[in-house]
């Protein structure tokens, strides 16, 4: 008679630890990149990689390991790993929207949760099977630590994950102060990726409160899933990162952009001095124009520049410089005598240089597309 030890369920886990380790590898021996290595996706990999295995080695009765290794060693190693993904996924995040992370003993806090969860397995003296067993306030106080460290392995990767969304609208911004045009579709994918793993670890969080107050069948299957999910966001981080994460456009440390926000209001020959850049030399018609470039071309500080543009301006770099963009595309598109000029011809020489961002922010900023505007304008001066 045949004995199976792993179930189609257990087989998702233990190819998630393996792909996880192969990836990790992999990442690795990649050439270091300039901005950032893989450092740290290595890190999520592993730790994911460890996670997996021990869920494996928790749940499945059929695999049996060391004693020794079972009942002391493997709680630990699954809850560091539970409570360390998080950070990780957070400071890749980190890494990849900032100019240069340097790991400090400030990032060190973040281990305290992990810190925790395993000090508290400690002083308890957890094992395995007190893990297995669902927490229940009513029993003596090792099973009140067992559910205080379920309830941390839930919540926490949670809340990094929601800091690492944080983390990309805050460098979308950033973007926009210091770039006049720059590609969505990385960040995008970033997003979506962030947005997923949001998702997942929710459900984690969902799986863990139902399991409190409903049968083992339904949080059984819910836990299933979450497995599955863990499975495909692992395999789309990869191929993010070897895809677009080096893409990605640099922006200016915190600090610099906590000291231009705390900025006194901006002095009257410095509002001049960019006005005149726009309005006289029509900076703006340079491609791929960023702040650090515009402010060497007017001979002031980038921190005092973008002080001008946020605060007499009302606005940022990305929407100051395409604004005016657009005003030079309707001047084309309504004169009769440029009217043989494709919309292509037009947005290129009005200094944009990606069609879809012309057309996304031509409608925005107008209410119709430059091909209707042209069309109104041009039968508007007809018949006047």
């Amino acid at each position: 008679m045949k004995e199976y030890i792993f179930n189609i369920h257990d087989v998702v886990l233990l190819m998630t630890a393996a792909e996880c380790l192969l990836l990790a590898v992999f990442q690795s021996i990649l050439p270091t990149r300039a901005r950032h290595d893989g450092r740290l996706l290595t890190a999520f990999l592993l730790i994911i990689a460890v996670a997996s295995a021990c869920t494996l080695l928790l749940w499945n009765d059929q695999f049996s390991v060391a004693p020794w290794f079972e009942q002391t060693l493997l709680p630990y190693l699954l809850f560091a790993a539970l409570l360390l993904k998080g950070p990780a996924i957070y400071l890749y995040v980190c890494s990849l929207t900032q100019q240069k992370l340097n790991l400090n003993q400030r990032h060190a806090l973040h281990l305290l949760p992990a810190a925790v969860g395993l000090l508290c397995i400690a002083v308890f003296g957890l094992s395995s099977g007190d893990l297995r067993h669902l927490p229940n306030p009513g029993l003596p106080l090792p099973s009140t630590a067992t559910e205080f460290i379920w309830d941390m392995a839930a919540l926490v990767p949670f809340a990094y994950a929601a800091a690492a969304l944080r983390r990309i609208r805050r460098y979308r911004h950033a973007l926009k102060n210091e770039y006049s045009h720059f590609s969505e579709t990385e960040l995008t994918w970033l997003s979506a990726l962030t947005w997923g793993v949001f998702i997942a670890w929710t459900w984690t969080m969902v799986v863990h409160v139902v399991a409190k107050f409903s049968s083992d069948v339904v949080a059984d299957y819910m836990g299933i899933a979450d497995n599955y999910l863990a499975f495909i966001l692992i395999n789309a981080f990869f191929a993010y990162s070897l895809t677009y994460a080096h893409q990605l456009l640099v922006t200016k440390p915190e600090e610099e952009t906590r000291e231009i926000s705390s900025e006194e209001e901006p002095s009257e020959p410095a509002i001049a001095k960019v006005r005149n850049a726009m309005e006289g030399d029509k900076i703006y018609l340079k491609k791929n124009l960023n702040l650090e470039q515009f402010s060497e071309r007017i001979d002031l500080p980038a921190k005092e520049v973008s002080a001008v543009i946020n605060k007499h301006f009302g606005t940022n770099f990305f929407e100051f410089v395409n604004s005016y963009r657009v005003e030079t595309a309707k001047a084309l598109l309504s004169d009769p005598e440029k009217a043989d000029m494709t919309v292509l011809d037009v947005l290129l020489e009005s200094g944009f240089n990606s069609k879809s961002a012309f057309h996304r922010f031509f409608s925005r900023l107008v209410g119709m597309s430059p091909t209707e505007y042209r069309k109104k304008s041009l039968a508007l001066g007809a018949t006047s």
